[in-house]
């Protein structure tokens, strides 16, 4: 048998375990500081609520669960392949949040501010930093319009990350509005908008001309590519997005609030930048979308939106939305890679050394633990190397069972 774990999953040792408990209490606090109430949901969900998600790429990477027994063996003598399945692991926190408003709605409040930390599954390719298990950090608005949603949620995973050690992070901001009335103006087909931002969102990666070859491939005229192109030829700010498209733009100006009020709370600590090139994978964002990226590393920490229209697909009528997600697994292995192994526990641990009776040792240890979290070890024959390990493994200090008040902590004289 096998003793690695799956591909795309990972075990943890207790060093590891301690620093991923560390970082999700932190943010936990701080998102229940600002008022949101933490729930669970299952891993589960029908998988017709999946499918139906406009999860974007996500879909292609569903983990489906078989049915069970007389109904699976019932659908394979018909050859009904395509509906082998009837449930699936959630490949993130969003739709089964909406789920769960449509379904408990009468006992939650309006608006209703929610914390989810918790593990969702994608059939990915293993690779670095793609996993096929790993855990997000959500928080989320439903039921509630206003820009002030935004600015909150900006403000509030912000504070998150500067509380866990992320400094000098850019937060980037754009509404997908606003984008839609950019590519009007240039002259794209609606129903290409999609395909036309997807080669957009490649434009640091593969160039202007790169961009442009693609656009023709797809169909678009070459008028509407050069004229988007200029437009990309230098920094687009958003007075120069609102003037290109030469109307009142109600998004726009929604967009500007949230860009001045966020960056008057970030007191400088972190960026608040707008990027018109911010489109974010997922199909059921509706307008406002946001990304966290960290100085020296690829890709996001954090990233979401404003989705006004994924509940309505369960109940039938539009509730807004909006929500902003931190992803663990980021944060954690760029804590890693600086050679953060542990973050540092208010409380202390302490070791408790004992010879004889465990039970009267666990007594002495009680004693302690209103103080610091306590570990009881027989004493072995080299203290010495108990002890070296100890320290090296995070213990603050230790202490004799039968001398309980002489507590000796790591770096004093011993």
């Amino acid at each position: 048998m096998k003793i690695t774990p799956v591909k795309g999953t990972n075990d943890y040792l207790p060093s590891q375990t301690a620093l991923r408990d560390r970082l999700q209490a932190t943010i936990l606090s701080v998102y229940r500081a600002a008022g949101y109430d933490r729930i669970t949901t299952p891993i589960l969900e029908d998988i017709e609520n999946l499918d139906k998600s406009e999860g974007g790429e996500n879909l292609n990477l569903i983990f489906k669960v078989m049915k069970r027994g007389e109904k699976l063996e019932g659908a394979l003598e018909k050859g009904d392949y395509k509906n082998l399945a009837d449930m699936g692991l959630r490949y993130d926190l969003t739709l089964p949040l909406c789920r769960y408003y449509a379904n408990n709605r009468a006992h939650l409040p309006a608006p209703f501010k929610c914390i989810q930390t918790d593990r969702v599954y994608r059939a990915e390719r293993p690779q670095k930093g793609r996993l096929r298990e790993f855990v997000q950090c959500d928080i989320d608005v439903l039921g509630d319009s206003g820009s002030d949603c935004e600015i909150e949620l900006i403000a509030t995973t912000a504070k998150a990350l500067l509380k866990v050690g992320f400094e000098g992070f850019t937060v980037k901001v754009n509404d997908r509005r606003v984008l839609r009335k950019v590519l009007t103006v240039c002259g794209f087909e609606e129903e290409k908008f999609d395909s036309v931002c997807i080669s957009l969102d490649k434009l640091d990666k593969i160039g202007a001309e790169g961009v442009h070859g693609e656009l023709l491939e797809k169909g678009c005229s070459a008028e509407a590519s050069d004229k988007l192109l200029a437009l990309f030829a230098q920094q687009v700010t958003l007075s120069r997005a609102l003037e290109f498209i030469g109307e009142e733009c109600e998004e726009g100006a929604r967009l500007e609030k949230i860009l001045c009020d966020s960056e008057m709370l970030s007191g400088g600590r972190y960026n608040i930048v707008f990027d018109l090139t911010l489109i974010r994978g997922q199909g059921y964002y509706t307008g406002t979308v946001f990304e966290v990226s960290v100085p020296g590393y690829p890709g996001a920490v954090a990233g979401g939106g404003r989705y006004d229209h994924l509940v309505g697909k369960f109940i039938g009528e539009q509730v807004p939305a909006v929500g902003f997600s931190i992803g663990f697994e980021r944060i954690f292995g760029i804590l890693q890679e600086k050679g953060v192994d542990a973050i540092e526990n208010a409380r202390g641990r302490l070791a408790v050394i004992y010879e004889g009776s465990f039970a009267q040792a666990h007594l002495q240890a009680e004693t302690l633990r209103d103080r610091f979290d306590c570990t009881l070890f027989v004493k072995p024959k080299k203290v010495g190397k108990l002890l070296s390990n100890l320290e090296k493994s995070g213990y603050s200090g230790f202490v004799y069972a039968d001398n309980i008040e002489d507590i000796r902590m790591f770096g004093e004289n011993r």
